[in-house]
Order: C-alpha cells, then structure tokens, then sequence
C-alpha cells in the first residue's frame, strides 16, 4: 500500500468518527497520528513550510493527485470541501466496511 493510500485511508477513518463525515484539515493534523504512524522523517519540519510537519503534505497531496487513478477522490471515496478537508462519501463508507471489495 502506497504512503498516500494509507494516509488516505486514516482520512477515511477520522472522517468517519464525526457525525457529518467531514475530517477537516485542521482536525487531520491534530487527530491523523492517532490513526497512523509517521516516521522521523515524515515528521521532520518541512523545508518550504515553516513550522510544519513534512506528513501534512500528503494529507493535501490527496486533492492535488485527484485525477490519478485509484485516487480515493478519483474513485469517489472522498470527496473534496476547498480550504476546509474532505468529506467521506457513502461510498467511502461502505468501502471502510470491505476495503478488499474494492
């Protein structure tokens, strides 16, 4: 599994612990460690964005990779809000319930 597939996937997963099934991008950077573990590296602060972590990239990579095939948002497992997150479609939802169904 690809780094931003796991990311994406832990997007998924706190998007649907929230009633609405929205993971903002401020509540991804708080809560995504809980989910997932980055390495040193990811960790590391970020060269071109002061004072944040390397991971939050891929966290926005989601939305910028939206035309790649098998991108969640491609495949209509998440679905972009601008400038607040993402927002965990009903297809999503059932995919959380048998990600190997496809």
């Amino acid at each position: 599994m690809s780094r931003e597939r796991e990311i994406a996937v832990a997007v998924m997963q706190l998007a649907s612990t929230r009633s609405t099934g929205l993971a903002t991008y401020s509540r991804c950077y708080a809560e995504l460690p809980n989910f997932i573990e980055f390495t040193a590296a990811e960790r590391k602060l970020s060269p071109t964005r002061p004072g944040e972590p390397i991971w939050h990239q891929f966290v926005r990579n989601i939305r910028s990779h939206y035309e790649t095939d098998g991108n969640f948002i491609e495949r209509g497992l998440l679905r972009h809000v601008p400038r607040v997150g993402y927002l965990l479609t009903k297809k999503g939802r059932l995919w959380l319930e048998n990600p190997h169904a496809g």
